[in-house]
């Protein structure tokens, strides 16, 4: 977006990095603060143990303001995956209930939904793509009165098509279902409303578009959700008072701060935590409207190329991420290995190619990607 924050990626004067769809390299000043906890513990123990805590604070209302919601509202997990699985064994399931989802969902978001649906005999309705898109009145047309949970990706992560979740979650609010969004692939590089989209439940984590360290997840539980859902691994600072130590009698906490059960890695908050500000200070739109201008550049110059674009360029489909299909018979594998040899990076994901720049990018590094690409 500018050279300032360009010179807070190292990453960007070894690589053409286009693939923060995948792992997001940190900024300087992530890394720095990653060290310096590390240091004080190294120096100190738990002497400035407050101080811990209150960055983890700090990084909570930071994640909650982005999403417009409360702190309260967002607990810290270990990834996205532990997040849909908590969801998934909290909420009371019978025969005869569904879940509607895509079928080329990231595993994330299928494997805890294929687990209830094999225990407790619910049936899994998944929507397929169409020419990389999805079809959302095909998608809305398979809830019904006896869907419990609707879930889908906010950007997909092998074609870069983005729902519009407003439209989803009106539709799920209607049957009465719960509406679960993996936020993974768009936080960080778009913006969210979560209440206004009608979102009941979202899980992200943090080494992806907020180009923070790997290993904080998060789980966003809406009132309706956290009324439903029952939190099933707990620990000591899920409770109302955890320093209370000889109270065993407590409840848990009424929110979603109930689903973090004890101490973590601490010092990937103080990681997150700059990342977060970063992001926040250059702007969710600002964002945006780069990335697509990067994008829309990627595929206009693709156009003289001997490759198909899969992902939908309509104007609400569109997202951060390319995906590409050579029509020469080359490989997604070779193609990456190629790139990779040229210090391009980028991922292979099926018989796709998948191209995701980021705030750091700038047109050049656009360029570059299709001078080697072959």
């Amino acid at each position: 977006m500018n050279e300032e924050i360009r010179s807070l990626f190292p990453a960007t004067k070894k690589y053409t990095y286009l693939n923060s769809a995948a792992v997001a390299p940190l900024p300087t000043v992530s890394a720095e603060a990653v060290y310096s906890q590390l240091r004080d513990v190294s120096e100190n123990g738990s002497a400035h143990f407050n101080e811990w805590v209150q960055t983890k604070m700090r990084a909570r209302a930071l994640v909650s303001e982005m999403l417009c919601v409360q702190a309260e509202q967002i607990a810290f997990m270990r990834n996205t995956s532990d997040g849909f699985a908590s969801v998934a064994a909290g909420l009371e399931w019978n025969a005869g209930d569904n879940i509607v989802t895509f079928e080329r969902e990231f595993p994330a978001n299928f494997y805890a939904w294929r687990r209830i649906r094999d225990k407790y005999d619910v049936e899994l309705r998944l929507c397929p793509e169409r020419d990389g898109r999805i079809d959302l009145d095909e998608f809305i047309g398979l809830i019904d009165s006896n869907t419990k949970l609707v879930s889908i990706s906010s950007i997909q992560f092998a074609s870069g098509f983005r729902a519009d979740l407003e439209r989803i979650g009106k539709a799920a609010r209607k049957v009465d279902a719960l509406f679960a969004v993996d936020i993974i692939q768009g936080f960080g590089a778009i913006p969210f409303d979560l209440p206004a989209q009608y979102v009941d439940i979202a899980a992200g984590a943090s080494h992806k578009w907020l180009c923070s360290p790997e290993g904080c997840g998060i789980l966003y539980l809406s009132e309706r959700a956290r009324q439903r859902v029952e939190p099933t691994l707990v620990g000591w600072i899920s409770v109302e008072d955890p320093w209370n130590f000889e109270n065993y009698d407590q409840s848990f906490k009424p929110n979603a701060l109930a689903w973090e059960t004890g101490t973590g890695g601490i010092s990937l908050f103080y990681g997150l935590e700059q990342s977060l500000l970063l992001l926040h200070k250059t702007g969710a739109e600002n964002i945006e409207n780069h990335l697509e201008t990067l994008t829309d550049y990627l595929c206009e110059l693709l156009a003289g190329k001997d490759y198909d674009i899969i992902s939908s360029r309509a104007k609400k489909e569109k997202s951060q991420i390319v995906c590409i299909k050579s029509r020469n018979n080359l490989t997604s594998v070779e193609l990456a290995k190629h790139l990779e040899a040229e210090n391009v990076i980028v991922s292979p994901r099926g018989d796709r190619l998948r191209i995701a720049p980021h705030l750091f990018n700038n047109q050049k590094d656009i360029e570059r990607f299709i001078e080697v690409l072959p």
